[in-house]
């Protein structure tokens, strides 16, 4: 699916809609340029599972947990990590177990980990800079994310 998101309120939106399909254990794995709206696309994630923490980029922490929603929601940023080894380390695993929703920024650095993650990619488009394209393929679907 494709949608055109011309503000970092509809790309909250969006991820306001993607929330309502997601189920314990499923793993949303961005691609996008840095500023390209991940954080937003995730900040739309939590509303929609009803967290009610502030979310805030984990680029420093790896990774950000919010326990307050439906489903936790456990933000990652792979962009310092360099390999799957390094991902198993800081406990990849026991997220999966945990029973919430992983959103990971910069998966392709941990590309073998994210096999059947529902894959979000935003592009940015140099000539209208508030406007991204939000792709949206794989994984498995536990709704309609038609607007």
């Amino acid at each position: 699916m494709e949608y055109i998101s011309y503000s970092t309120e509809d790309t909250e939106r969006f991820g306001q809609r993607l929330a309502a399909c997601l189920q314990p254990g499923d793993v949303v794995a961005y691609r996008g340029d840095l500023g390209a709206g991940k954080t937003a696309f995730t900040r739309g994630i939590a509303q929609g599972l009803g967290v009610t923490e502030q979310v805030t980029s984990p680029t420093y922490t790896i990774v950000n947990e919010y326990l307050s929603g439906r489903i936790p929601l456990f933000h990652f940023d792979m962009y310092r990590i360099s390999s799957e080894e390094e991902l198993f380390d800081i406990g990849w695993e026991d997220y999966l177990s945990r029973g919430g929703v992983c959103a990971v920024e910069w998966s392709e650095n941990v590309q073998a980990a994210m096999e059947d993650a529902i894959c979000v990619r935003i592009d940015k488009l140099p000539q209208e800079p508030d406007k991204r394209i939000i792709t949206v393929t794989g994984g498995r679907f536990h709704g309609d994310l038609s607007l």
